[in-house]
């Protein structure tokens, strides 16, 4: 456990009613702050997110920290994938750039690498959750978090509003991204049956309320430390508009308190037509790529429609096995989705069902998507349930890597809500 490390954060002064980005030597002057009141560690392992979270500036982070660690510890680095792929050579290129060696990163397979640390009762499952979930929920972390393996465990990663913990990061970067089976199935459907538009953007969810329960009760001893940030994107760029550092819960509060500034977005009324952008670089599955359905769901009106343009997607699911599953069941909504987990459809794949019931409209706005028929066939979109097009002819009607964001009038007199980084936040009509 790491004790009495002293808590270093930096926020952006607010201008004109924004919080301005911090400066790269603002960032460094926190971190190198920060490993100054560091205790002595001789191995040392980095849990940065993978390159679905291009945008987080965890892959910066945590290059400059190997950097700076490496010279008196051996540093390793784990990328917390949770149930994605592995990241490729060329994707960690692109995240944690060329001066790491191969040979520092370490994989996390959260079939085989976890072990089993406790059990959240299902008493206190149903007290958060008010009775819609009853089951336990096992804890089970990747084996090098707890088996002494490593001095001090560095978890790096941004707090962005997530439509299952309600803001992201602090012990969900551990325990979902370097989880197992059970927790990950298990946490993912208590979120699910308890209604994402109500979770999303909110600190004290009863998913954290579990996560919590798991910190307090079984990684008392882990040497856990948490370095977090909060970001936005304008014109390419990841701007930085926070940065805490810490080993308390209250770091991941400060942290969430200014996601909310900078991440949620309030529209006066919904709207009738989003159209959504996913970078082929950073999404490949519906899995992933689906953020762009739970971060504008509650920005679309009743009749309206979700146009998500997405070149890079090949698949459904980022394993073979919820890949055949989404092929086989779609999204459909949540009555059918629960028919089906109550038929015995999903046998512990809970998780699956969970991303379906957040990828669904439930028949209040249509969805479509747009993508590039050689990498992934229109039929195929199709028969997932979801309206589909070429992705070259979206682009050639809504050029929107070369428009921005928000409120847009096109030519004909079209008008469209623009979100060119749906994971980076969540957009919400204000309802009287």
């Amino acid at each position: 456990m790491v004790e009495h490390v002293g808590e270093h954060s930096l926020i952006g002064q607010p201008d004109h009613g924004r919080i301005r980005p911090l400066k790269r030597e603002e960032i460094d002057r926190v971190l190198d702050r920060m490993t100054e009141g560091l205790p002595k560690a001789g191995r040392i392992l980095l849990v940065p997110p993978d390159i679905t979270r291009l945008y987080s500036f965890a892959g910066v982070i945590t290059s400059y920290l190997y950097k700076k660690l490496s010279v008196d510890a051996l540093v390793r680095i784990l990328p917390a994938t949770g149930t994605h792929r592995p990241m490729t050579p060329r994707e960690r290129c692109l995240l944690f750039g060329r001066d790491i060696p191969d040979h520092a990163f370490l994989i996390h397979d959260w079939r085989r690498d976890t072990v089993d640390i406790g059990t959240v009762p299902g008493s206190y499952c149903a007290e958060v959750s008010a009775g819609r979930y009853t089951g336990d929920i096992c804890a089970q972390v990747n084996h090098r978090i707890v088996d002494q393996s490593y001095d001090l465990i560095l978890s790096i990663g941004q707090v962005v509003p997530h439509e299952v913990t309600g803001m992201s990061n602090y012990t969900k970067n551990i325990l979902v991204g370097l989880g197992g089976p059970r927790i990950i199935n298990e946490s993912h459907m208590l979120g699910a049956v308890c209604n994402l538009e109500t979770i999303m953007g909110n600190t004290d969810t009863p998913v954290r309320a579990v996560f919590d329960y798991i910190e307090e009760h079984f990684l008392k001893q882990a040497p856990l430390m948490y370095i977090l940030t909060v970001t936005s994107r304008a014109r390419e760029d990841t701007k930085v508009h926070g940065i805490f550092t810490g080993a308390s819960r209250q770091v991941f509060e400060h942290a969430a308190s200014l996601a909310r500034k900078c991440n949620i977005t309030y529209l006066p009324k919904a709207v009738k037509k989003v159209v959504a952008y996913l970078e082929p670089e950073e999404f490949s599955s519906f899995w992933v790529g689906n953020k762009a359905v739970y971060r504008t769901r509650m920005m679309i009106r009743d009749g309206g429609e979700l146009l998500v343009i997405a070149p890079g997607l090949t698949n459904f699911g980022e394993n073979p096995e919820v890949d055949r599953m989404i092929r086989r069941y779609g999204y459909r909504g949540t009555e059918r989705t629960m028919e089906l987990v109550r038929k015995g459809s999903f046998a512990d794949m809970a998780m699956v069902p969970a991303h379906m019931i957040h990828s669904s409209s439930e028949g209040r706005f249509k969805i479509t998507y747009a993508v590039n028929p050689r990498k992934l066939p229109l039929r195929e979109v199709q028969a997932a349930g979801y309206g589909c097009m070429d992705v070259a002819e979206a682009l050639k009607r809504y050029p929107v890597t070369c428009m921005e964001d928000g409120m847009q009038r096109m030519e004909d007199g079209e008008e469209i809500y623009v979100v060119k980084s749906p994971a980076l936040g969540v957009w919400k009509a204000r309802r009287d």
